[in-house]
């Protein structure tokens, strides 16, 4: 691959040379090399890297969790990163489904129906399932499943801190 510029390597990615600029002065995409006359250039391991920067990005990492984990810095761990982003989408998807809600209820109109605890424990019971049976369901949609598990507890309309004890037990 030939080396490209800072302009041809912005367009490359869809960036603005600014950013590219901010990328090299924060220490998270410099170039390989600057010309004699000052030009900046991006030959392959920085494609290679951006790349994956802009994979990050596109999953809502921040720059800082981006650079660690391509850095290898403490705390740079791809998974507990990734992770941390996955609690904080369920987070604001569970906002953003309570303010639906409260819009919905604004405007005076009935959002979709959905089963509550009470309705869900009363269903299972009367299929015979008893309070131990939920126990042993809940470890096994823990183990096999853990997100769609949460998931599932945000469907019910339970707390953070319930979901978070019931997830707790179920371990």
């Amino acid at each position: 691959m030939k080396p490209q510029t800072i302009t041809a390597f912005a367009k490359a990615f869809g960036l603005s040379r600014a950013t590219l600029l901010y990328y090299d002065r924060i220490g998270l995409l410099r170039p390989a090399e600057v010309s004699a006359a000052g030009y900046r250039l991006y030959g392959e391991a920085e494609h290679a890297r951006m790349t994956r920067i802009e994979t990050f990005r596109k999953a809502g990492l921040p720059l800082k969790a981006i650079q660690a984990v391509l850095d290898g810095a403490r705390g740079g761990n791809v998974e507990a990163a990734l992770e941390q982003r996955l609690v904080a989408l369920n987070a604001e998807m569970a906002q953003l489904q309570a303010q639906q809600r409260l819009v919905t209820r604004l405007l005076g109109r009935s959002g979709p129906r959905k089963v509550d605890v009470a309705q869900w424990v009363k269903m299972l019971e009367e299929a015979g399932v008893d309070a131990a049976g939920r126990r042993r369901w809940h470890r096994a949609f823990e183990r096999d499943a853990p997100q769609a598990h949460h998931e599932f507890l945000v469907s019910l309309g339970l707390s953070p801190d319930e979901i978070e004890a019931v997830r707790k037990r179920a371990q």
